[in-house]
């Protein structure tokens, strides 16, 4: 059930990578989560008209606290990155439908920049042994390492620029890691666009089924604006504040 908080900040980090990790008390809505991958809409500011849209990087139902880590890139998430705490957030979650894991499986999970925080959340909260491949502009922008290592069997690392891990993009991890060791249930991706159509193109060409979750700029984040529209493959439209912002990668019309 999506509901509107005003919740109490309780942790403020600013990361290495320059990304921006806040804890807040979520007023109950960290028990209405029910996959990872979904996200909040977070009111920035009294003269911002939009919310922004900030995916979970991670929760805890039992201490009713969500956590969120993104980049200080605009106007709204400027604000919200100068926040304190025991300041208030006006937050609306969780909304989306996110990753379908099976509490049995072992996922290949792919993150790229700003993609990456949500990945934890699989991480943490879905299946039993994961390995991640995260990808980063170069090593000073690399996030979330330690949490990962914590909560995966395995965490391969891919830098634009060679600084750190892979020098070049994720799919040739995907493709080596895939090759390796094929029996993943699913690989469950979260980046650009381009990042997401390649790790897709390899998931099929090894029969490993692939949900990709989509980036796109929101207005309401219920489904009412039409901002968000994604054309799928059957030349249909659907919303990824709504129907996604997690799809399976075959729905996807990867030419548009």
């Amino acid at each position: 059930m999506t509901v509107e908080q005003h919740c109490t900040i309780l942790e403020v980090t600013h990361l290495s990578s320059g990304a921006v990790s806040i804890t807040f008390e979520s007023k109950g809505m960290a028990a209405q989560i029910t996959h990872p991958g979904q996200f909040v809409h977070v009111k920035c500011g009294e003269d911002t008209l939009l919310r922004r849209p900030i995916s979970i990087c991670n929760w805890s139902a039992e201490r009713d606290l969500i956590r969120m880590v993104f980049e200080d890139r605009g106007k709204g998430t400027h604000w919200l990155s100068q926040r304190s705490v025991g300041e208030t957030l006006d937050v609306l979650g969780p909304l989306g439908h996110g990753f379908q894991m099976d509490p049995h499986g072992r996922y290949l999970l792919v993150g790229g920049g700003i993609g990456v925080p949500p990945m934890l959340g699989c991480a943490v909260h879905g299946g039993e042994a994961h390995t991640a491949i995260l990808g980063f502009r170069s090593g000073n922008h690399a996030m979330l390492l330690e949490d990962f290592s914590k909560a995966c069997t395995g965490v391969r690392l891919a830098t634009d620029d060679g600084s750190l891990g892979h020098h070049g993009f994720v799919d040739a991890l995907v493709r080596q890691e895939l090759t390796d060791n094929p029996a993943y249930t699913a690989v469950l991706a979260c980046g650009p666009k381009p990042m997401l159509r390649s790790v897709a193109k390899v998931a099929s060409e090894f029969g490993i089924p692939c949900q990709v979750s989509m980036e796109e700029r929101m207005g309401c984040g219920v489904g009412a604006c039409l901002v968000c529209a994604c054309k799928t493959a059957d030349g249909h439209y659907r919303h990824a504040c709504k129907d996604g912002p997690v799809f399976p990668a075959e729905e996807v019309d990867w030419n548009e």
